[in-house]
């Protein structure tokens, strides 16, 4: 069984408050951020685009660094099933700008067999062809996907894969050991 993993809220923590404060404490900024999301996430709009779509000069620095915090207890479980020879790979949502710089920091990424960045992919979860992408990739039918978000995981199951709603490293730790 191949174990693909969502990202953020799974390896990487949700966005921290207090980076998302100095970005703004409008509810109308982040109505807009969320709203627009999703097509920065695809890759089909520019850091500059989607940031004229959310209506404020561009938070470029700040928006990677609200997404930069990494759980590295889950980091060292990735390097565990790797050393053990499980097929583990990464599904997430992500602009190019915070790809290139998780890239750029973490050598971890490198552990995945394969590396799905929405931005890249050109879709993002819970569409279908986000999951498709990464089946046809990894060449099997027999996939686990772990993320925080229930949506995407009952999308996920929706074509065939396994799913693992995310809630803490214990539940993962005691799923992987019933299927080794």
């Amino acid at each position: 069984m191949i174990v693909l993993f969502d990202m953020f809220g799974v390896i990487a923590r949700d966005q921290s408050p207090e980076v998302m404060r100095e970005m703004s404490t409008a509810p109308e900024f982040w109505d807009a951020y969320w709203a627009h999301r999703p097509a920065y996430d695809r890759g089909d709009v520019t850091a500059q685009e989607y940031w004229e779509r959310v209506g404020h000069p561009p938070l470029v620095e700040q928006d990677v660094a609200s997404w930069s915090r990494v759980d590295y207890e889950m980091v060292a479980l990735l390097h565990e099933l790797s050393n053990a020879g499980r097929r583990i790979a990464l599904l997430s949502n992500i602009p190019e700008d915070l790809a290139r710089n998780f890239e750029r920091t973490h050598a971890w990424l490198d552990l995945f067999e394969v590396c799905a960045f929405s931005c890249r992919i050109g879709h993002a979860k819970p569409e279908r062809g986000a999951f498709e992408w990464c089946r046809d990739r990894l060449g099997d039918d027999d996939i686990l996907f772990v993320d925080d978000r229930l949506e995407n995981v009952r999308a996920a199951e929706l074509v065939g894969m396994r799913g693992h709603h995310f809630t803490g490293i214990d539940g993962l730790r005691t799923l992987l050991a019933a299927h080794p």
